[in-house]
């Protein structure tokens, strides 16, 4: 398949309020429009996953952080910068989001990713993707296409044809940071 045909398709299902299975720079992720409450609701109800467990988003550049965040910490873009591998930051203080992905205490995951289809799709949509592991919560985390439970793919709206050999050896790290300038390693 072609990357530019996927974008379109993943796009046409996000726009109108679907969520997708896609290949991410880590695992294979669900996804929707990051502002779009009832998408990001179908994604909890897909995964059996309560609302207080929020998901992080994926973006595609400094642009897209600053209409998401008013204030980034600087630390975040030295870790950014330096980061060997895909990382996940939680900010503080997010807006234009939907409000069921922001955790209790006001903070959201956001990862920024280079991989090519995730980086064009958000480019077209011109807002943050939700991108959440492709399992039942409580299961293992799928490393690859085949290992998705049959659950998970009948239960999205658009399943993107591209990657579908890629293994992924581990998820991203995650690192808090809070306008304070505390900075909290979650995962490796």
């Amino acid at each position: 398949m072609d990357i530019n045909t996927e974008i379109h398709n993943a796009f046409e299902v996000i726009k109108n309020g679907g969520i997708i299975l896609y290949p991410t720079d880590t695992v294979w992720g669900i996804g929707c429009d990051a502002s779009n409450e009832e998408a990001v609701a179908k994604i909890y109800a897909l995964k059996q996953r309560e609302e207080s467990k929020s998901m992080i988003c994926l973006m595609n550049g400094e642009k897209m952080m600053y209409n998401v965040f008013a204030k980034i910490p600087e630390v975040a873009w030295e870790i950014l910068d330096n980061s060997e591998r895909p990382t996940t930051l939680i900010l503080d203080q997010p807006k234009n989001v939907a409000k069921n992905i922001i955790a209790e205490d006001n903070t959201l995951g956001i990862r920024l990713v280079k991989e090519p289809f995730c980086f064009k799709l958000m480019e077209r949509m011109k807002r943050p993707l939700v991108s959440t592991s492709a399992n039942i919560s409580g299961q293992p985390t799928p490393m690859n296409f085949k290992e998705i439970s049959p659950e998970i793919i009948k239960g999205v709206d658009y399943v993107v044809n591209l990657h579908r050999d890629k293994v992924c050896k581990k998820p991203s790290a995650i690192i808090k940071l809070t306008l304070d300038s505390q900075v909290k390693v979650i995962r490796r």
